[in-house]
């Protein structure tokens, strides 16, 4: 079996950041230059995935015009010679067909967005990524998590330790031991109090998943939040399938929250020498300030 698809769910809302996103599709915020969308589409190109799948909401316009052709700026680079800009705007428009958008009509969880994908994905496995998890990694974290599946064959999910009092912010693991940055899941909780988890090894925005999870979505069962959990529906498919978890080898930085937001900016501004040049001092000064 071979991953060929990626769903993207960008139906949320993204109230943690309004007013900036009241008329204004989260997954477009920038980092530096480049919405954040755009870094995980190209994440999933360069790991081999052909076919885009967004599960979109309202308002949500700008992410299907961010992949098209725009002939009104085309024309205006082109008159005015901007060749470096034009090719970087091409760049960005797949081949037709290769991108398919679905709606999610009602905000009934990530479970739910995922499910709504099922009749493109079909009957074959398919990657999961989230905009908001940004890692910078030599190798794209999915590309690392395609080679684990095609020797693995089975879902796999990325995994990274958290701050034990985070666990109720994430899906946590029950599993084994990591073996060469991969661990057998036994179970699956979602949002525990840390009291209650069972470690602090959480799942972050990168999923390879087999269809069947779709059979146990399609139950719409509810669970943390009054939302139709992929956690939960992981723990179901664990019960007739190998589940495994991959500790990925990269920087993540959560760009739900404004603290991670503005950390990646900085990270990838600095990656930019026509940049850090101008940021080191202005950094060392805050420092001072503050």
């Amino acid at each position: 079996m071979k991953v060929r698809k990626a769903v993207f769910p960008v139906a949320g809302l993204g109230t943690r950041f309004l007013p900036a996103t009241k008329a204004m599709a989260k997954e477009m915020l920038p980092i530096v230059d480049k919405p954040l969308i755009q870094y995980a589409v190209e994440e999933a190109y360069a790991s081999g995935i052909t076919e885009i799948i967004f599960v979109t909401g309202a308002g949500k316009k700008a992410i299907e015009n961010h992949f098209d052709h725009s002939c009104e700026l085309e024309h205006m680079l082109m008159a005015r010679g901007k060749d470096a800009e034009l090719r970087e705007i091409h760049a960005l428009i797949p081949e037709s067909g290769s991108i398919i958008y679905t709606r999610q009509n009602q905000p009934l969880g990530l479970g739910h967005a995922i499910w709504c994908a099922r009749n493109i994905v079909g009957n074959e496995p398919f990657a999961v990524l989230l905009a908001d998890d940004l890692v910078k990694a030599k190798t794209p974290v999915l590309k690392q998590m395609v080679e684990k599946f095609d020797e693995l064959q089975a879902s796999i999910v990325s995994v990274a330790e958290v701050a034990p009092q985070d666990t109720s912010k994430y899906g946590i693991l029950d599993a084994d031991p990591l073996v060469n940055s991969v661990t057998k899941i036994r179970g699956l909780v979602e949002k525990p109090r840390p009291e209650e988890a069972p470690s602090n090894l959480a799942i972050i925005g990168r999923y390879i998943l087999t269809p069947e999870i779709f059979d146990i979505l399609a139950g719409k069962e509810v669970g943390a939040g009054g939302e139709i959990q992929i956690t939960d529906a992981m723990a179901r498919l664990l019960e007739t399938q190998n589940i495994y978890g991959y500790r990925y080898e990269g920087i993540r930085f959560d760009c739900g929250n404004k603290a991670g937001f503005q950390m990646a900016n900085l990270a990838f501004s600095m990656d930019r020498p026509d940049m850090r040049e101008r940021l080191l001092p202005f950094i060392e000064g805050l420092i001072e300030k503050y």
